[in-house]
């Protein structure tokens, strides 16, 4: 049997072991997924026990994306641009990270048949969500992004085609794609929207990364419009199955993905 887990600070509500084990069982592999709550100073301590107990694999979630990168032997490409990871492979006793966070949104985007490619997209929030946001976006031909921060710094996103704006000046802005990084609506705080319907009107799709509602506020004012809306658990298996692929060197298809999604959303019924 091989192990894998999840590193955080506070994990008693993660979906995490149960969307593993179900891709487990869909590529046919013998592996059990724990949760590994650490406190920060010991994250070094972490990563050699990774090595130590031949973990094959482990995710990372907040608040530990960029802390645990300085432990980690050799970073990939779109984690690094990023400048955090979500997981982290064990590889001939040398740790790797990656950013599926990036694929994630990706896969959540596809499935949702919402097109980039030339389109405008304002995201909402300047968080570590973001950042993998901006990348995958810029990487697939997005023609402009506008990030909304109530405290805007334009060099912390000093990127070809991104501006930082205030929500202010978001009141007069229209676009394509409008996406929710902030935890804005989140479970327990469902009864509020991160904007008002005013600016919702101005964009064709919404985005919003929450998966606890499955329709927040936020996608609640779009459905009520006539957008086009998703929320974000697509994005949390998508990920998750972007690092099956990594450990085990497999290809999932997207059906598992579907499958797994329709017995998650029965959580939230």
């Amino acid at each position: 049997m091989e192990f894998y887990g999840l590193l955080g600070e506070k994990l008693s509500h993660s979906l995490s072991p149960e969307i593993h084990s179900e891709l487990l069982k869909a590529i046919n592999k013998d592996g059990a997924y724990k949760l590994f709550e650490i406190e920060k100073d010991r994250l070094e301590d972490f990563t050699e026990a990774l090595k130590l107990l031949k973990i094959k694999g482990a995710n990372v979630t907040i608040p530990y994306k960029k802390d645990i990168m300085k432990y980690i032997d050799s970073i990939s490409e779109e984690a690094e641009k990023i400048g955090a990871i979500n997981t982290i492979s064990l590889e001939n006793g040398k740790l790797y990270g990656h950013n599926t966070d990036y694929y994630g949104f990706g896969y959540m985007l596809k499935v949702n048949n919402i097109s980039i490619k030339g389109k405008s997209a304002v995201i909402l929030g300047n968080g570590g969500a973001c950042r993998a946001v901006v990348h995958y976006l810029l990487d697939n031909n997005i023609s402009d992004i506008k990030i909304v921060s109530r405290k805007p710094n334009k060099e912390e996103f000093n990127l070809q085609n991104v501006d930082v704006i205030t929500y202010e000046e978001l009141k007069n802005i229209s676009g394509d794609i409008l996406i929710n990084s902030t935890p804005v609506g989140m479970h327990p705080n469902i009864n509020v929207s991160p904007v008002t319907e005013d600016i919702i009107r101005n964009f064709d799709a919404l985005v919003d990364l929450i998966y606890n509602p499955m329709e927040t506020k936020f996608v609640n004012i779009g459905n009520s419009l006539s957008k086009k809306t998703t929320s974000g658990l697509y994005m949390l298996i998508g990920q998750a199955a972007k690092a099956q692929e990594i450990w085990n060197g497999v290809s999932i298809d997207e059906e598992i993905i579907k499958e797994i999604y329709k017995k998650l959303k029965l959580h939230f019924i």
